[in-house]
């Protein structure tokens, strides 16, 4: 990246927001310096937080006047890195862009500013029957902006799928600043799938400010199990048993031992005291559907030795059954003052395999590991705790967490689901693609993005040296 001439960074973004809207000092720096992925942390010079459309444009137009980076940002609930001021510059935070712009119910569609909460989506529109079907882990404060960014995922996605098949079409802050529009309002318009390359793009295409995003009815009935199990091949081969079976659960989530442990002491939770894995297991549909399906997940349950299997009986008691997946990762503040949470891929039927090696991998590091993840689509989230105030121990954090990925891709699966690349993993991308398809990837990025100021530094390899090039701003 270029050098730049001595910037009045302050001065210069005084003149687009007012004092409320504009963050600077040391504050600023050390509550933007990363998203939830604290391993990489870079400050910020400033932080804006537009209202609209066009505060933001204003804002990237004098970034690229001044020879700025800037980074777009939702709730920094992100695992990669990928909300990180890499080489410093501006943050545009999505925090204010939170108004619902429009409700088409003939058409069961929404528009809505990014920075609008995945869940406040839903709880707009539960009253009409309907929901926002993608729900990350963090929709309760989780963007629809970094949704999209990241092409989240969740415990649903089994039966609904991730963010994109959800998005109908995009606003979106070109890096030069110009405004433009992709997809549309109705689904399969013709022509390239550029809304596809927009989405899990990390906000390196461009800032997405506002979205039309597709409402799906809610289920007439809903049948919630909380299987125990007291060992943990049990659970993973009722995983894959449920599939064979042909039952497509809409949330079919695994959460070990070690998360028992935190979710017990965070919020006094009980369970079978030889329990070694949980399976979480919600069938909907119609009440006839929802009732065989349940039936045919509790006999493959009993079959592989549950020890006790327990029913939602309504909605409070479903939100009970759900606390240990819901909350589980926060919980672990309980066992350790820090967290990583990984994010590989792997075939289904690899599931005993894999998570053996990751007991194994955490044990030879000398970190500990409690896992909780999406069992039925394969997709892995072993959460290592630690304490970063300890010599040595992010570096031990940072080489298990790639020796886990690299065994992910070795067994046939990927480098990440739901979470994405940003800094963590961009030097792992070779595992999955040849030099080629990494250049072609490269071009497609400079087609949107031809620089080096929007978002710098992510997804693709060798770009977390660039960061070496750092200024302040």
């Amino acid at each position: 990246m270029a050098e730049s001439t001595s910037v009045d960074l302050a001065g210069g973004l005084a003149q687009i927001f007012p004092p409320d809207r504009l963050l600077l000092g040391p504050a600023a720096e050390r509550g933007y310096d990363c998203d939830a992925y604290t391993v990489d942390r870079s400050k910020p010079s400033a932080v804006v937080l537009p209202i609209s459309t066009e505060e933001v444009v204003s804002v990237v137009r004098w970034c690229n006047q001044n020879n700025v980076p800037f980074i777009a940002r939702g709730a920094g609930t992100g695992l990669s890195g990928g909300a990180l001021a890499a080489l410093g510059g501006v943050i545009i935070s999505t925090k204010k862009l939170t108004t619902i712009l429009s409700l088409d119910l003939p058409n069961r569609r929404l528009k809505a500013q990014t920075g609008v909460v995945n869940k406040k989506v839903t709880d707009s529109v539960k009253h009409l029957g309907l929901h926002f079907a993608p729900d990350p882990s963090s929709q309760s404060v989780s963007t629809l902006g970094g949704n999209i960014a990241e092409n989240a995922g969740g415990p649903h996605t089994l039966k609904y799928g991730v963010t994109y098949p959800h998005i109908l079409g995009v606003t979106m802050v070109m890096p030069d600043g110009e405004v433009l529009e992709f997809g549309g309002t109705a689904p399969g318009a013709p022509g390239y799938d550029f809304l596809g390359a927009i989405v899990g793009s990390e906000g390196t295409l461009g800032i997405v400010t506002e979205v039309w995003v597709t409402l799906t009815p809610l289920p007439e009935s809903v049948q919630t199990a909380l299987v125990a199990f007291e060992r943990i091949s049990d659970a993973t081969r009722t995983v894959a048993d449920i599939i064979a079976a042909g039952a497509i659960p809409a949330a079919l989530e695994m959460m070990d031992h070690g998360i028992l442990r935190a979710v017990k002491a965070a919020f006094g939770l009980e369970y079978p005291d030889a329990a070694q894995a949980l399976l979480l297991i919600e069938c909907d549909g119609t009440p006839e559907a929802a009732l065989t399906e349940i039936e045919i997940v509790r006999a493959i349950c009993e079959k592989n030795n549950a020890l006790n299997i327990r029913l939602a009986e309504d909605e409070a008691d479903r939100a009970k059954l759900w606390t240990a997946r819901k909350k589980g990762v926060g919980a672990m503040g309980r066992l350790a003052p820090c967290i990583v949470t990984h994010d590989g891929v792997i075939p289904r039927s690899k599931l005993p395999e894999m998570l053996e090696k990751v007991y194994e991998i955490a044990a030879k590091h000398g970190i500990g590991v409690a896992n909780l993840f999406h069992a039925g689509d394969g997709n892995l989230h072993p959460c290592f705790y630690f304490d970063d105030r300890i010599p040595g121990e992010v570096a031990k954090v940072v080489e298990a967490g790639e020796e886990i990925i690299r065994l992910c891709v070795a067994l046939g699966g990927s480098v990440s689901g739901e979470h994405g690349i940003g800094v963590e993993k961009a030097d792992l991308l070779p595992l999955m693609f040849s030099p080629d398809d990494l250049a072609m990837q490269a071009q497609v990025k400079s087609i949107f993005n031809p620089g080096m100021l929007c978002n710098p530094c992510k997804i693709l390899p060798n770009q977390k040296s660039c960061s070496e090039h750092k200024r302040q701003w």
